[in-house]
């Protein structure tokens, strides 16, 4: 007997025993094939790693206000400030905490009151503020409030990092490639995780928004977020050109794909297999993205419920229907930046605007989700960079006053997707600037959000130059138990 006999000839005694679960195995990939399909499709061909234990929310639909919003004039109720109106803010308060430049040159800090009407909304009795935000207090009892986050950056460009990479040194993978990575797939003819910027009504002072935020950083390039525009093609070149059929394309993009793995048998770059795979995903949404984006066949009803602007392209109310429709669809991750919440002057003139941009359609998006049953596994987050500070940063009235950068303590909230609504966490001093009560580590807001994706933060990692990189970074980080439901 040859060698190659020696080695591949069987007998049958061998065969039954190395094939005793050939059966099985074989009836497991026939009900699991398309799952793992899917999750393949959106991880350059091998398997999305998966949850460590069953998550409560299937997909994510972040709401970033860009900016920092004020928090004393939104959920951070402080009646007792009026008395304080003009007087400086105590030493005994600010304790020789940093300040930005914008008002460390001030010779005082004024105490300036929000001149907005607050309410309790809800069993919870959350104070919000009624005035400009009457609709989204209507669902106070399906919202995880939390008062108490707090960052080390003071300025938007870090800040914004650290909240979307848990860094505040960019270059890192963001919240949405993370979960990407993790959950993989769930529609292969759109893209796990997607980014969209809507225009705000009024655009006095917005900070640059750059597509490093949605950055897969160390993890590989099919986990960065693909960013939808919200005028023309939503992706550049996703229509053939004149004279372009369907089938030129194909047979254009199997060329390349042969081209691409001759490339990759010689040098060995994985980038290569993603950008094979991002090729066929671009082939894939020339049909499904025209759909997506048609919003013609929703009903009237519909577009009354998200308000007036719901059908003006790129405005908050259109993107949030649009989020919805990519949830709908199967999108893992969907991120959604509002600007102009940089309020250090006009406070009286811009908040206004700014909440009748997000008001509404906030709370029909958790009206929309229920009425589709998919409220309970969808996580909304809200949240801007970091607070506002209680004295007035430049001139000062009872009518009109600008606040600056304030990273000590913060307001954001969570509805949905395991998080426990009518829930109010952590709590401020009377002058919302230092944590008196439940203090909320971003990176335990991280930690938190992996949880309810199914991860341990701690153990969610991806190797990189030797060290076992994580959305938590080194931080010792934990999951904030009264806010999960």
């Amino acid at each position: 007997m040859n060698l190659f006999q020696e080695t591949h000839q069987l007998s049958r005694r061998q065969f039954f025993t190395g094939g005793r679960n050939l059966l099985g195995g074989a009836a497991l990939t026939s009900l699991l094939g398309e799952a793992l399909t899917r999750q393949a499709s959106a991880s350059g061909g091998h398997a999305a790693m998966g949850p460590h234990f069953t998550p409560k929310a299937k997909r994510v639909i972040y709401l970033h206000m860009v900016g920092g919003p004020s928090q004393m004039d939104l959920f951070d109720y402080k009646p007792q400030m009026q008395k304080w109106y003009d007087k400086d803010l105590p030493e005994s308060i600010r304790n020789g905490q940093r300040l930005t430049t914008m008002t460390s040159g001030q010779s005082r800090f004024p105490i300036a009151p929000s001149k907005y009407r607050f309410a309790q909304k809800g069993q919870c009795g959350m104070w919000m503020n009624d005035e400009l935000l009457p609709h989204l207090g209507q669902s106070a009892d399906d919202i995880c409030f939390m008062r108490s986050l707090h960052t080390e950056a003071i300025n938007h460009e870090p800040a914004i990092a650290a909240m979307q990479t848990g860094n505040q040194v960019p270059g890192r993978p963001c919240l949405g490639s993370w979960a990407s990575y993790g959950l993989g797939s769930m529609n292969q003819n759109l893209p796990t995780f997607v980014v969209l910027v809507a225009t705000p009504t009024n655009r006095q002072q917005e900070q640059a928004i750059s597509s490093r935020l949605w950055s897969s950083g160390f993890l590989p390039g099919e986990h960065a977020g693909v960013s939808f525009r919200s005028s023309g093609d939503p992706i550049l070149y996703i229509n053939n050109p004149p004279g372009v059929d369907d089938s030129v394309r194909r047979r254009m993009l199997d060329g390349i794909s042969q081209l691409n793995e001759i490339n990759y048998r010689q040098v060995g770059d994985p980038e290569t297999h993603t950008r094979i795979q991002q090729y066929e995903m671009a082939f894939r949404m020339q049909a499904s993205v025209p759909e997506l984006t048609d919003l013609s066949k929703e009903p009237q009803h519909i577009f009354d419920l998200y308000g007036p602007d719901a059908k003006t392209p790129g405005s908050f109310a259109n993107s949030v229907l649009m989020a919805r429709r990519l949830a709908e669809r199967g999108v893992r991750f969907i991120q959604l930046y509002h600007n102009n919440w940089d309020h250090h002057a006009n406070v009286g003139g811009r908040m206004p605007s700014q909440c009748k941009d997000v008001d509404q359609p906030c709370h029909a998006l958790i009206e929309d989700l229920k009425q589709r049953g998919m409220f309970e596994d969808t996580l909304i987050i809200w949240g801007g960079e970091f607070g506002r500070t209680i004295y007035s940063q430049g001139g000062l009235s009872k009518e009109n006053y600008g606040r600056d950068h304030h990273p000590r303590c913060f307001s954001m909230w969570m509805a949905g997707g395991g998080a426990k609504g009518g829930t109010i966490y952590g709590e401020t001093d009377d002058f919302s600037y230092n944590i008196v009560r439940d203090p909320l580590h971003i990176s335990d807001f991280h930690a938190t959000v992996l949880h309810l994706l199914g991860f341990h933060a701690d153990r969610f990692s991806y190797k990189f130059q030797g060290l076992d990189g994580k959305l938590i970074g080194i931080n010792p980080a934990k999951v904030i138990q009264p806010l999960l439901a």
